[in-house]
């Protein structure tokens, strides 16, 4: 099975408010899930976003994951193989930041085979432009929530 999942996270202020949205898309089926969080980093709603998409799926599957972070897509194709060898430390000997997010997205990337794509964020692609729409919707309803 071929899977699309475009991502982005979205914060107010860094640290802040902040939400994450994934929409997948096989074949002409779509699902779009989202979540917020009081207070995070935009880097930590951009790694939720994809790690959302990925849990989705039940089964293995090939997957197309498009994100506006290279931050995400850097990390996980690139940095993580030294940070795990490093014990979990970067080229400057500093901790890893997020590593409870990487080791989640690194289980997922173990499921699939992913093939991870990089879009400019906020330059008209579709599909990115909607899940930043909904990442900020999700925000806005946990500030409603908890008002």
């Amino acid at each position: 099975m071929r899977v699309e999942i475009y991502t982005d996270g979205a914060c107010r202020g860094n640290p802040g408010p902040g939400g994450f949205a994934a929409l997948l898309r096989c074949k002409d089926v779509e699902k779009l899930v989202s979540g917020a969080e009081l207070h995070t980093t935009n880097n930590r709603m951009e790694l939720m976003a994809a790690i959302a998409g990925l849990e989705q799926l039940k089964a293995g599957s090939r997957v197309v994951l498009t994100t506006d972070s290279e931050y995400v897509r850097k990390g996980i194709t690139e940095w993580v193989a030294a940070w795990r060898a490093n014990g979990w430390r970067t080229a400057g000997k500093k901790a890893v930041k997020n590593k409870d997010l990487w080791l989640r997205l690194g289980e997922q990337a173990e499921r699939h085979k992913i093939e991870w794509r990089w879009v400019k964020g906020h330059s008209g692609h579709v599909d990115n432009e909607r899940v930043d729409r909904e990442a900020n919707a999700a925000i806005d309803a946990m500030q409603v929530a908890n008002s």
